[in-house]
C-alpha cells in the first residue's frame, strides 16, 4: 500500500517497481527543483509527479520541501515568521535507471512551468523495505 492525501492508496494494477537487487550499484538521481505554490490541473505539481512516478513503476520518490532559497528571478523565499512565504522551495528526488528517466522527462517536463530538472550518476549502497518487529 501506498500513503496518499487523504488516506491509504493501493498499487497501480501490474505494478512491480524495481527489485531491490536491480537498485543497488549505479544508478541515476533525478532532482526537480519546484516552488510550493506551483500546480498540475489544479493538484500541487509536487503531488503530480510523486504520483506520475508512482504509476511509471519508479523504486521511490522522495519530496523535500525547503526553509529558504531563490531560483531564476532571485526572489527569495523564506519560512522565517517576519517573511512568510506561499512559495518555499521543493524538491522531487528519485533514484532509477537512467534510460527509465529519459523515457518520462518528456512527460515531466509537460507539466511543469518553470523550475530546473538535474540528472546525476548516484552510487546506490542500500534500498531494503524496513523489518517486521
Amino acid at each position: 500500500m501506498y500513503w496518499r492525501r487523504g488516506g491509504l492508496t493501493r498499487p497501480i494494477k501490474g505494478e512491480t517497481g524495481m527489485d531491490f537487487k536491480e537498485t543497488l550499484g549505479e544508478q541515476a538521481l533525478l532532482r526537480i527543483f519546484i516552488g510550493e505554490s506551483d500546480k498540475h490541473v489544479h493538484v500541487p505539481l509536487y503531488e503530480a509527479l510523486v504520483e506520475l512516478f508512482r504509476t511509471e513503476g519508479f523504486a521511490g520518490a522522495t519530496v523535500l520541501r525547503g526553509i529558504a532559497g531563490y531560483g531564476a528571478h532571485h526572489m527569495y523565499h523564506t519560512d522565517r515568521l517576519l517573511r512568510l512565504s506561499s512559495d518555499l522551495p521543493m524538491v522531487v528526488e528519485v533514484v532509477d535507471d537512467r534510460e527509465r528517466f529519459e523515457a518520462v522527462l518528456p512527460k515531466v517536463e509537460a507539466m511543469m512551468n518553470g523550475g530546473m530538472i538535474t540528472l546525476e550518476k548516484v552510487s546506490v549502497w542500500r534500498y531494503a523495505r524496513k523489518q517486521d518487529a
